[in-house]
């Protein structure tokens, strides 16, 4: 696991090129605290920073072919490299190293930019190719690994994390305004857009090609949109034990101490079970808790922990929830508002003082159809067309706060927008959102709930309705906020994250599977279920879902309330996105108990965080458990 940054095309010495290069990576160094490595040639250079997990020795990055005119940066792990190099070596490519990455330059030489076909794993990499003074940049099939890119002057450079981008000479942050809109509708910046005005982000599924002269060229190599496969029941729970086991066989790999993240729910639970059946040893698994029962996940991970045999290490933490906020904030490239972020980066530095891999049970939800929204969706009609106009129409005339308003803004959206209305928060005033009317004035319909999301839809559009929410969440919701969120928590603590449910081969099974195998009776993930009935304790299957939260309404009461004030400052930093009655409306509402607005005033919170260190040095520096939590018990 690394972080990874370059630039190509711009006329510079070469140590001048070594010395951004430096700076570049000195933004990432959390990322891979073991090692750094460049490579520089005439309107190239290529950085990184290695976290050393497998030929822990001899895995110095960059990695070249036999005459060194193919050169490779890379994050990630390939879990089908032995395999690989197997084939590779049968073609007569001969190897320096037994790490993944060379597989990869290799791979390159004999299938090209196809070379992405044959990768089972989660990778961000670069390929300069000497020969054809040709970039090759390209991210994995889920987006579980980030990869940002900006383009000036005819040359690009790109990166792990923006903070290589802003450490770029003559680099103008500027904050790019539909990206704050994008981002106070889902809470997160989705693909391609970031933060700032000129950078993008790499979709999932996709490489990036450059050459002197050209602008890049953006390609989207995989998808997960597939047909429906008619399938007996039976059989799927039989083909989807096996690809389970394969998958969670294949992510433990490791030349360095591994573990798992344990909540005591259906996804890690079944992670930890089936890594306990395949290593010789107990499984190192660690859970937090907070000392508030409603969101203490801790003593449902201790019951699956003692069922399984596992080494366990858990921790009751008391957060200081303003130096939480205040630090974890600033670990993210970009505001982002999933309130879990928080516990992600507690476990994670708790893991990290015992192991440097930790496998994660993320993406089980969107695969599998865990969540609510799903089951509520399926085989559900929507009324026609001018039926939800007339409702919708009448919705928007009553006040805010009226008794049944929400309930007939639902009623006059059509199946996708009452889907986006789960995800997402409406931006206008007329429909109870904060934005600026003269902002979202000519925007289109890429910032309306629905809108944003309306050509993953149409991709998507011969399946039915529930199936299409899962494809939706795993293009959007599942690379913007989920992988996110443990990318950023797990690296910045230098842990490496894996995710054996979000495996390629066993995402393109679960796409195919029909929605009635995947929900009945109003349960979510009921093949998943059955596939692991009889490996995780009994007392798995039965337990409630139950988010990894914490307690937004409590902290805004108390140890908050002054942050949530502070939206309401004339020279507050959202000023210039929000208009000051409809935050000043949320506040009052919230304040008083009427209603719960704990989704956006987070949402403003950390964006109004975020804008007033946004422009602070670049590079994340995570504070210590003790600086951000007390402890209460082990």
């Amino acid at each position: 696991m690394c972080g990874i940054a370059g630039v190509a095309g711009w006329a510079t010495a070469p140590d001048e090129t070594t010395a951004t290069l430096r700076r570049m990576c000195a933004a990432i160094e959390h990322r891979g605290p073991d090692d750094e490595g460049h490579f520089v040639a005439p309107g190239i250079g290529l950085g990184m920073r290695r976290l050393s997990v497998i030929d822990v020795h001899a895995g110095h990055q960059p990695i070249g072919n036999e005459d060194g005119d193919v050169q490779i940066v890379f994050n990630g792990e390939i879990y089908n490299h032995r395999e690989l190099r197997a084939r590779l070596e049968a073609c007569g490519h001969r190897f320096a190293t037994h790490s993944d990455t060379e597989t990869i330059v290799h791979g390159y030489e004999e299938w090209g930019d196809r070379v992405v076909d044959q990768l089972r794993g989660m990778f961000g990499f670069a390929i300069w190719d000497a020969r054809r003074r040709r970039l090759l940049v390209a991210r994995d099939r889920l987006g579980i690994k980030p990869l940002y890119y900006w383009v000036k002057d005819g040359g690009l450079a790109f990166a792990s994390e923006l903070g290589s981008l802003r450490a770029l000479p003559g680099f103008d942050a500027q904050i790019h305004a539909p990206s704050v809109l994008r981002y106070l509708l889902f809470g997160y910046v989705p693909e391609p857009d970031a933060i700032y005005a000129g950078v993008r982000k790499l979709p999932p599924g996709h490489t990036l090609t450059w050459e002197p002269g050209s602008a890049p060229r953006i390609q989207r190599y995989w998808t997960p949109v597939r047909d429906e496969v008619a399938m007996d029941e039976r059989d799927a729970v039989e083909e989807l034990r096996r690809l389970l086991d394969e998958s969670v066989r294949l992510h433990l790999e490791s030349d360095v101490p591994l573990g798992a993240f344990l909540s005591g729910g259906i996804d890690s639970s079944t992670v930890v079970a089936l890594m306990a059946r395949q290593l010789d040893r107990p499984v190192r698994t660690f859970s937090i808790g907070f000392d508030d029962p409603r969101f203490n996940e801790a003593p449902h991970a201790a019951a699956v922990a003692k069922a399984i045999g596992t080494d366990h290490t858990e921790l009751i933490l008391r957060p200081d929830a303003d130096a939480l906020l205040e630090r974890v904030i600033t670990m993210y490239d970009e505001p982002f508002a999933d309130s879990s972020a928080l516990p992600t980066y507690l476990v994670s530095a708790l893991a990290r003082k015992h192991v440097t891999v930790s496998l994660s049970g993320d993406g089980g939800d969107e695969l599998f159809g865990g969540y609510t929204r799903y089951a509520e969706r399926l085989g559900q009609r929507e009324l026609p067309a001018l039926a939800r106009q007339a409702i919708g129409g009448v919705a928007r005339l009553l006040p805010h706060g009226a008794r049944g308003r929400n309930r007939l803004l639902d009623m006059g959206r059509s199946a996708r927008g009452r889907y986006a209305a789960t995800v997402a928060s409406p931006l206008p005033g007329a429909e109870g959102g904060v934005v600026r009317a003269s902002l979202l004035r000519g925007m289109g319909d890429d910032v309306t709930m629905d809108g944003a999301l309306g050509a993953l839809f149409d991709e998507a559009s011969g399946r039915d309705f529930a199936t299409q929410m899962m494809l939706v969440d795993m293009q959007s919701y599942l690379p913007g906020d989920i992988l996110t969120k443990v990318d950023r928590a797990s690296m910045a603590v230098s842990l490496e994250a894996r995710v054996p449910l979000l495996d390629h081969v066993l995402a393109e099974f679960a796409v195919t599977v029909p929605a009635r195998l995947k929900m009945r009776d109003g349960t979510g993930k009921w093949l998943l279920r059955q596939a692991i009935e009889g490996i995780v304790p009994p007392a798995v299957l039965t337990k409630p879902k139950q988010g990894f939260g914490v307690p937004l309404g409590q902290w805004f009461a108390g140890p908050l309330r002054h942050r949530i004030d502070g939206l309401l400052r004339e020279r507050s930093e959202i000023a210039e996105y929000v208009e000051p009655g409809a935050v000043a409306r949320l506040h009052a509402e919230h304040v008083s108990g009427r209603r719960d607005h704990s989704m956006m005033l987070w949402r403003l919170l950390v964006l109004e965080t975020w804008l007033a260190r946004a422009s602070l040095p670049a590079g994340v520096r995570a504070p210590d458990l003790a600086d951000v939590a007390t402890f209460v018990g082990a």
